[in-house]
Parts: structure tokens; C-alpha cells; sequence
């Protein structure tokens, strides 16, 4: 079984008030010398079989219709190694 990662993030020309909250918060908590905060989404996954690129284009098609909004977002598609159970990562 292998693991599949989407990552949605807003494309950079679009505003991102969660970001710019989480920003603006971190000084207030004692973290300094962050200049921006981008907010996204991560989706992990799980394949049956092997992530060959019939698995792949499938994965991008349903980032690109379902998990990910085009027109604000951008997304990318990477394949993770999935630890055996017992294993360390």
C-alpha cells in the first residue's frame, strides 16, 4: 500500500486571511522573524495496489475537480514510502 499526498494551497495572488491571522498572532505569542503565513490543506491518500501513472493521472484528475479549487488554489500530487507496521518512518 502506498500513500499519496495532495497539497492545496490559494495561489499567491490570492489573499489569505487565515494566514495573515496566524501572522499576525505569532509575535504575540513570542515567535519572531516570520515575514508571511500561507494556510493550505493537505489530503493523505492511502493506494491499493501500485501508484503507477494510471493511479496518478486519477489522483491529479480528482485534485483538479474535487479536492482542490483551481481557479484560487494551485495544488501538488507526491507520492509518500509508507512505513511497515512496527517500523519507523
Amino acid at each position: 500500500m502506498a500513500r499519496v499526498v495532495v497539497d492545496v494551497m490559494l495561489k499567491p495572488e490570492i489573499l489569505d486571511p487565515q494566514g495573515q491571522a496566524v501572522q499576525r498572532a505569532l509575535p504575540r505569542l513570542g515567535f519572531a522573524g516570520i515575514a508571511d503565513v500561507r494556510q493550505g490543506k493537505r489530503f493523505e491518500l492511502e493506494v491499493e495496489g501500485p501508484v503507477d501513472d494510471a493511479a496518478l493521472e486519477q489522483i491529479n484528475t480528482m485534485a483538479e475537480t474535487f479536492l482542490a479549487n483551481t481557479v484560487i488554489e494551485d495544488f501538488t500530487v507526491r507520492v509518500e514510502e509508507v512505513a511497515h507496521r512496527g517500523e519507523a518512518k
